[in-house]
């Protein structure tokens, strides 16, 4: 649960005052309500969060401090309306690089980083060496990424396909089948 020992003391530290001093392996129903609504909200409050999953409002506080420290909850944010600020066409682009070299790879990855339009990339296994998601206002400015993409050294192919539809965009992973 805890990436390293200072994480692991300070939540042993938080639960000094609690009768047992407890690591569990796995979230229990009250974390995984805590994880989903912040999900949901980010800006709940906290009463109204306690009063959501059922606890206290201290308990509450508590549990969302020690998710935090143990890294399930690594920020909070503003969800962005996509379309209206980048463009409404989803573009998935495959690319493939002449070497596949640590050196190539990195110089790719850090030029594709500038580009405000890539909104996601994998470096992938398969066929092409890397799958990136961007977001292009029309075809017009979808050409205008295909000239910046091409003009990065190293680049031996590019394929692009074009979403029709997107039914699925998750924040977070679904919590409700956990348990």
């Amino acid at each position: 649960m805890f990436a390293d020992a200072r994480l692991e003391s300070r939540y042993r530290h938080r639960c000094r005052l609690q009768w047992v001093i407890m690591l569990p392996p796995v979230l229990d129903r009250y974390d995984l309500r805590i994880l989903q609504r912040l999900t949901e909200d980010g800006r709940i409050t906290w009463r109204d969060l306690a009063e959501e999953i059922g606890l206290s409002i201290t308990p509450t506080i508590r549990r969302v401090r020690i998710l935090e420290d143990a890294g399930y909850i690594t920020g909070y944010a503003a969800r962005l309306d996509e379309g209206r600020l980048a463009g409404t066409m989803i573009v998935f682009i495959s690319v493939t690089l002449e070497r596949q070299v640590r050196e190539a790879l990195e110089q790719f990855e850090a030029k594709v980083s500038d580009l405000p339009e890539v909104m996601s990339g994998f470096l992938m296994t398969g066929g092409a060496d890397y799958l990136l998601r961007a977001v292009v206002r029309d075809l017009d400015h979808y050409r205008d990424l295909l000239e910046s993409l091409t003009q990065i050294a190293g680049v031996a192919h590019i394929q692009s396909s074009f979403a029709l539809k997107s039914f699925i965009n998750r924040p977070a992973p679904a919590l409700s089948g956990m348990q």
